[in-house]
C-alpha cells in the first residue's frame, strides 16, 4: 500500500464533524481510503459520502472542495492522502 497526497484541510466544522477539503491532486471517489496527517492529526477512513455545494456526489477531481463528515478532529492545512494498492 502507498499514500499519494490528494488535497488539505481547507476548513473544519466542528459541530457537524465535517471538514472541507482542496482536491490538489488525482481524485477522490466514494470507497476510497483517506489518511488524514498533521501535527496533531493521524487517522484514515473511508468515504461513504461527500459533498459539492450541498450536492451528494460520487466522485471528485483536482480543483474542487469536498465537504465530508469525519470520525476524529483534523485542522486547516491537515495533509489528505489517498491510500492506494501498489
Amino acid at each position: 500500500m502507498k499514500e499519494i497526497e490528494v488535497g488539505r484541510v481547507a476548513d473544519y466544522f466542528k459541530k457537524i464533524g465535517v471538514v472541507a477539503i482542496d482536491i490538489t491532486a488525482g481524485e477522490i471517489s466514494a470507497g476510497d481510503t483517506l489518511h488524514f496527517k498533521g501535527n496533531t492529526t493521524d487517522f484514515t477512513q473511508e468515504v461513504d459520502s461527500m459533498q459539492i455545494e450541498h450536492e451528494n456526489v460520487d466522485k471528485a477531481g483536482v480543483g474542487t472542495s469536498i465537504g465530508l463528515k469525519v470520525v476524529e478532529r483534523v485542522r486547516k492545512h491537515d495533509h489528505v492522502y489517498k491510500i492506494v494498492e501498489d
